[in-house]
């Protein structure tokens, strides 16, 4: 809806530009058009929202055209409204001028639609969502093994603690990761992660938990969506201090969307270059790939009261309804 409430009213910049001697000139244009076409795309869109059952279900050739009939009769329809009203005088020239360019509009709209289905068709997807999560997999097992390697020598039992969590991870992350996976199973994944990072750090590590008591436990995620999050919060923001520090997860369903917050310190130390964002991107890619416009991703960096500093990640993602594969 944001796309084609967009891409019509860009048309009618365009189209005022064309008409128009100078930018400003070309401004009145646009307003004048806009107060015709805000009303005509409001009601096509209401109107195919609520033929939407029918369109899908019917085949493609006939639901095109349909959407390309009902822009031209609702331009035409409101044209003759105006002049009924007086607000246009002009005769039947005007309605099937109105027609014409709602149709052509509604065209150019479709055609951007399909060319935008088949850049993210579910082949392309799946092997973009596949490569993402290749680049993720190596870096988490990565510095997990080095979480356990540090605790053979120094403390055997809970190397061998360590890892039975391990082999738990790697039986996660061997899983097919084209499918969703309800959000359980994802805090379940973030628990064993800090686990054994807590077994190599001991105290500097400490961790809150805050879950409402309305989450969606059920809901399905993307895989290793807030694992990457709370690598980053332990390796940018616990080792660098001296005395550690603590990492806060806040999850809560806030009407139709799942909010996710993730803080932590920053470091106060030099130990740790900055990172690259890659876990960030990476998250934010596939967040587009799953949920389009849908979800979203935020971050930024917090100066407490007392001065200290926190880095702060928010995900929202939306809960009103199921995605059975990535889209």
């Amino acid at each position: 809806m944001l796309r084609t409430l967009l891409g019509v009213n860009l048309l009618a910049l365009l189209a005022a530009l064309v008409q128009s001697e100078g930018v400003n000139d070309s401004l009145q244009h646009y307003i004048d058009m806009a107060a015709w076409v805000q009303p005509l795309l409001l009601f096509n869109v209401a109107l195919l929202a609520l033929l939407g059952g029918f369109l899908q279900s019917a085949p493609i050739w006939i639901a095109r055209s349909a959407v390309l009939v009902l822009a031209a009769a609702s331009a035409i329809l409101l044209s003759a409204l105006w002049r009924l009203l007086a607000v246009e005088e002009e005769g039947g020239q005007r309605l099937i001028r109105a027609g014409l360019l709602a149709a052509m509009a509604a065209a150019f709209m479709l055609s951007y639609f399909a060319l935008r289905a088949r850049a993210l068709s579910p082949a392309l997807v799946e092997a973009r969502l596949q490569a993402l999560t290749a680049r993720i997999r190596p870096h988490f097992l990565f510095n997990s093994l080095n979480a356990v390697l540090s605790l053979i020598r120094a403390d055997p039992r809970r190397a061998e603690t360590a890892l039975e969590e391990l082999a738990e991870l790697f039986r996660a992350l061997m899983r097919d990761h084209r499918e969703l996976v309800p959000l359980a199973d994802e805090l379940a994944l973030c628990r064993q992660y800090l686990d054994l990072e807590k077994l190599r750090l001991a105290e500097r590590l400490q961790v809150e938990w805050q879950l409402a008591d309305n989450l969606p436990l059920e809901l399905k995620v993307p895989p290793l969506m807030v694992q990457p999050l709370l690598e980053n919060a332990v390796y940018h923001g616990i080792e660098p201090a001296g005395d550690g520090g603590t990492i806060r997860i806040r999850l809560a369903r806030r009407g139709d969307e799942l909010h996710v917050e993730l803080a932590n310190p920053c470091g106060g130390g030099s130990e740790h270059p900055r990172g690259n964002h890659m876990a960030l991107d990476n998250i934010r890619e596939r967040l587009a790939l799953y949920y389009d416009l849908e979800a979203r991703l935020e971050t930024g960096e917090v100066r407490l009261a007392d001065g200290r500093r926190e880095y702060r990640v928010r995900i929202v993602l939306p809960c009103h309804r199921h995605f059975p594969r990535a889209r």
